[in-house]
């Protein structure tokens, strides 16, 4: 049975029995018309989603892609010069501390900019992760995820291209804090 059939019958229902808290049967991502019409999808992001743009750094934060985007150019929101600043080397006063090794898949395509999700960390801030495999290199927004130090990380789709690693596999990284 399809969502609006569904929709439409629990509308239905709702409106000839008068039932009160058929809203448990709305999927989430649907809104409520105050008609008996089907509701329609939600086009928007839900305030509770975890966007992390906010708090990020201005060279790694990046606007969210567009609702239809589908592939890696549109998904990847960062600019040029974005890109080109996170990609130069720190500088040689900058101060940095290594945080480990950890293996890096896609995180979600469509939380733009620049971060990295890792046990490694126990506090969101920047720091740098560089792909032994070619000595490409990103500046980062390094943000916690729950966690031995032992698991895996996750990236965002733009510090993968920025590193030259792949989207679907598994690639090892070294991590370091900066600042």
């Amino acid at each position: 049975m399809s969502i609006k059939r569904v929709l439409v019958v629990c509308v239905l229902a709702g409106t000839v029995s008068g039932c009160a808290g058929m809203d448990r049967f709305v999927p989430d991502g649907f809104k409520r018309e105050q008609s008996a019409e089907v509701a329609q999808p939600q086009t928007t992001v839900p305030a509770e989603a975890p966007v992390h743009t906010a708090v990020l750094a201005p060279a790694t934060a990046a606007p969210p892609p567009v609702p239809a985007a589908r592939t890696v150019e549109a998904l990847d929101t960062t600019t040029p010069e974005q890109r080109a600043a996170a990609a130069a080397p720190a500088a040689p006063e900058a101060r940095s501390n290594a945080l480990g090794s950890t293996v890096v898949s896609l995180g979600s395509p469509t939380e733009p900019g620049l971060w990295l999700k890792t046990p490694l960390v126990k506090a969101e801030g920047q720091g740098r992760v560089t792909n032994p495999a070619n000595g490409k290199s990103s500046l980062v927004t390094l943000i916690p995820l729950d966690g031995p130090a032992t698991a895996g990380s996750r990236m965002s789709l733009a510090a993968l291209r920025l590193i030259g690693a792949s989207l679907t596999d598994l690639t090892p990284v070294e991590v370091t804090s900066e600042g």
